[in-house]
């Protein structure tokens, strides 16, 4: 026991005391005690037998009945401090319902004032961040207060997550991570940016509470709903220009063939004669593909967001180069983009006309690429055209088309949304009616 814990009540009294009779007793006072600051006024009432009776009337010195007895804390604390306990009630409750009591009020006050603090902190973090003014901000912090991520953790472990979340948040803003219409560098891994902001390269690993708290302001940025699965946080994170790791994102490419010897080379040509899609990766970019280049000057490539296009061009037998991004595109695909752009090579993509897809190819023609068909006359034919059974309302926020600015108010008018499949066949002409060249209408 430590100095300055109190002297323990006599074996004598303690067993008096702590007869199961009077056990309703004490854990009545506990109860009053602490809803009241630990202020000895007031009373309680309990209901006794007769052993209990007996014994609250030996302690008090005064006749008490059997039943529901009022019970003055004031009193019961004098009384115990003349017996044989010689202590005050707080003193002795605490040995008798083993533990130290807690002014409730306190404590509420004290963790109101933490969260007050806590939330104080993510706002700051957001202003040092530059995004206090973003109008996804106020979305965010409601959602992290209605969510109860941070609440549910408690308040010593949102004192750590908060601080972290903000060097991440830094990090990432300063790249401009967080604008919708930026490309991500595809210069950061996991790993490389949890142990440059927090110092440890599994800080930022899937299920902590730093890496939700990241990728829910990420969704909130680009006006998605939050992630639930491990493949929507991976592809979150590539938006944000981050790979988890270096296998599980890809590019899907068909028919393309690297010039130049070389093993990596030759057996993309060999998959190429041999009509098979290929999967790259970050770790096949950036190991044996390193350096070599993956088109020469004046190829086309054609592009496409869904995988049905390029399985459908490859069951057509199409031989023109195709890259498949599959939505919005991981690290690899922003990588060969790039490389086939640095090549010389010309890109040409098509996407969904939907709020989404206009984003996803904005981005794609800031870095390089053209559109094909993803012009005005291109979507009013496609609505024209437009099956009963494929009709779908646009949804989201509208985005500019800076390609061709009067497609976005053409597309609000109409209101409606052409995925790429619809437009499956004049896709397929297009790829198979120009083996060696094509040209914008």
């Amino acid at each position: 026991m430590s100095p300055s814990a109190p002297h323990p009540l006599p074996e004598r009294t303690r067993h008096y005391l702590a007869d199961a009779c009077l056990t309703p007793l004490w854990a009545a006072a506990r109860r009053k005690l602490e809803r009241g600051r630990l202020a000895v006024t007031g009373t309680v009432t309990v209901t006794l037998d007769e052993d209990g009776a007996g014994k609250l009337a030996g302690l008090l010195g005064k006749p008490v009945t059997a039943g529901r007895a009022r019970v003055s804390l004031t009193t019961l604390d004098q009384a115990l401090r003349k017996s044989a306990a010689a202590a005050g009630l707080v003193t002795v409750v605490e040995q008798l319902t083993g533990g130290e009591l807690v002014d409730r009020a306190a404590a509420r006050e004290k963790t109101r004032a933490s969260w007050a603090g806590i939330w104080q902190q993510l706002d700051e973090a957001l202003a040092a961040a530059g995004l206090a003014g973003t109008n996804w901000t106020p979305v965010f912090v409601e959602g992290v207060r209605r969510s109860g991520m941070l609440t549910r953790a408690g308040v010593d472990a949102a004192t750590t997550v908060v601080p972290q979340f903000a060097a991440v948040l830094r990090e990432c803003a300063a790249a401009g991570a967080f604008e919708a219409t930026v490309v991500p560098h595809a210069g950061w891994e996991l790993a490389e940016l949890a142990g440059r902001c927090l110092g440890d390269a599994h800080g930022l690993d899937d299920g902590k509470l730093t890496a939700s708290l990241l990728l829910r302001a990420a969704a909130a940025a680009f006006g998605i709903v939050t992630p639930e699965t491990a493949e929507e946080r991976r592809n979150l994170w590539a938006r944000l220009g981050v790979t988890p790791d270096l296998v599980s994102g890809t590019a899907l490419v068909l028919n393309l063939s690297p010039p130049g010897p070389g093993p990596w080379p030759e057996m993309m040509r060999a998959r190429t004669d041999m009509g098979l899609m290929t999967h790259l990766t970050l770790h096949e970019l950036r190991g044996a593909a390193t350096g070599v280049r993956l088109a020469t000057p004046g190829t086309q490539v054609f592009a496409c967001e869904n995988p049905q296009v390029l399985q459908a061009a490859a069951r057509a037998g199409v031989s023109v180069p195709m890259l498949c991004l599959a939505g919005n595109p991981s690290l690899a695909g922003w990588q060969t983009l790039r490389r086939l752009v640095d090549d010389g090579a010309r890109v040409l993509y098509h996407g969904d006309f939907d709020w989404p897809g206009v984003a996803i190819a904005t981005r794609l023609f800031a870095v390089g690429a053209e559109p094909w068909r993803m012009g005005i006359g291109d979507y009013l034919a496609a609505v024209a055209t437009l099956p009963p059974d494929s009709v779908l309302t646009l949804t989201g926020t509208p985005v500019p088309t800076p390609w061709e600015p009067n497609l976005t108010e053409a597309m609000r008018r109409q209101n409606l949304a052409i995925h790429e499949e619809t437009l499956m066949p004049i896709l397929l002409t297009d790829l198979s009616a120009n083996e060696t060249a094509w040209s914008l209408p």
